[in-house]
């Protein structure tokens, strides 16, 4: 009794006490530490109180080791530091998914079966409700300004790229898509164009277009978007337009060239897949068009003129910037409230709630599925491709071949704005990987363990 009295901590000790295992204090998942090119990433410490004494003073601690005194255990741990890694310092590449395989689903269709049956049980002895909007037919109120902020945020997008392309060299390869961001494109061998083996996969670089660097998606135009779907007979007599204008015009924008049916009631279901348009003749009769909101206009080449200083540029490119947040960030929005499909074998885009019927897919295997697409939900970036280039070293010397495993990539949109003076948003450090130290040769690279 005497000897397990000994071996109790004493409780007047001067100095604070930790709890045992008890205590909230966490490191980082092993998994912020697997496939980083650095040992060891930034590491935020955040004290919710005092600092613990003997941790901070590096009382009683050898060889860099956190070491406390003795804590009893009825006594709570009031003091504790948490260590967070808020920003992953370098992060994979987007992965580039073979063409003969299908895209992965959002959301694994298991998933998706267990959430319908889930529904299916909630709703089970339940009178059904009735559809919200826009399924009834009617617009999203509160999305209709962010319809027309995504709008003005692309002719922006597209006007000051324009611009800037003018000072700022972008290359494209003559035989396959690929661009290169400098006045002279990189070494890589990844071309797979035509006469590829003859080149050794070398690009064969020349000038290029805005429409490379912001890549446009088209889709079909629905007057109804309630409508039946377009058969494949009638695939030319639907006009094409910019799938993100399409998106824009369901959800509020009116454009006079680009005419949409507009219900003032919600629709009334006489079946599963069924409905009448509810009578308006009590409504008063609708107003003329009249602009809610100013549109910007996209410039004609001639029109584009060049910025004159370097503070324009920055100027210039700082915008652009803010106005590819503003896109990505309420196109997304608007995805989570009118449905947006894409083919599961190409990139075709579709706006609405069931893609149309038109059979020109021509994806691997099309003949088996007889042209048709396979529709499923859109990503952000099956709207909007981000088109990722290598990103240039602050340094500014040129890409080299050997050392392509050092380098980072960030969206063309980016790297144009980066190299034009705008400060790197931090979701993209990741992948520009900016705290990478670059060899000067390959022997230097070579020695890097």
């Amino acid at each position: 009794m005497t000897g397990a009295l000994a071996m109790m901590p004493s409780t007047s000790s001067p100095y604070p006490l930790l709890a045992p295992p008890t205590c909230s204090s966490r490191l980082p998942p092993l998994r912020c530490f697997i496939g980083l090119r650095w040992s060891a990433p930034r590491i935020q410490v955040r004290e919710y109180s005092d600092a613990v004494a003997g941790i901070a003073k590096g009382a009683g601690g050898r060889g860099g080791r956190f070491r406390g005194p003795a804590s009893s255990i009825s006594q709570p741990c009031s003091r504790t530091i948490v260590i967070t890694n808020e920003h992953v310092q370098n992060a994979d590449f987007p992965p580039n998914y073979s063409r003969r395989e299908k895209k992965p689903f959002p959301i694994p269709v298991l998933e998706l079966r267990r959430r319908a049956k889930e529904r299916a049980k909630k709703a089970e002895g339940k009178p059904k409700r009735s559809l919200p909007p826009p399924k009834n037919g009617m617009l999203v109120k509160r999305l209709i300004p962010v319809a027309y902020k995504v709008y003005n945020a692309r002719i922006l997008l597209i006007n000051n790229l324009k611009r800037l392309m003018k000072v700022i060299p972008v290359k494209g390869c003559k035989h396959c898509s690929e661009i290169h961001v400098g006045s002279v494109g990189h070494p890589f061998r990844t071309c797979k164009g035509m006469s590829s083996d003859k080149r050794r996969g070398q690009h064969d670089w020349g000038g290029t277009l805005v429409e490379a660097v912001f890549v446009p998606v088209e889709a079909y135009h629905l007057e109804d978007r309630l409508g039946k779907r377009i058969p494949h007979d009638q695939r030319f007599a639907v006009p094409r337009i910019p799938a993100l204008v399409e998106l824009c015009i369901q959800a509020g924008v009116n454009l006079p060239e680009y005419p949409t049916k507009r219900r003032r009631k919600p629709i009334i279901k006489i079946g599963k897949n069924e409905f009448v348009d509810a009578n308006e003749d009590d409504l008063p009769d609708p107003e003329p068009y009249r602009l809610e909101h100013p549109i910007l206009e996209e410039l004609h080449d001639d029109e584009i003129i060049a910025p004159a200083s370097a503070e324009e540029i920055v100027t210039l490119a700082e915008e652009t910037l803010e106005a590819w947040e503003i896109l990505r960030d309420g196109a997304l929005k608007l995805m989570k409230g009118y449905a947006v499909r894409v083919c599961g074998y190409c990139p075709e885009v579709h706006i609405g709630a069931s893609g149309h019927k038109a059979r020109n897919c021509g994806a691997f295997k099309h003949q088996q599925r007889n042209g048709q697409h396979g529709w499923q939900a859109a990503v952000l970036d099956d709207l909007i491709p981000p088109r990722y280039v290598w990103h240039m070293p602050e340094s500014g010397e040129e890409l080299q071949r050997d050392l392509k495993s050092f380098y980072g990539q960030a969206p063309a949109i980016v790297e144009i704005c980066v190299q034009a003076g705008a400060k790197v948003p931090e979701k993209y450090k990741a992948t520009m990987r900016l705290d990478i130290g670059i060899p000067s040769s390959l022997r230097e690279a070579e020695m890097v363990v």
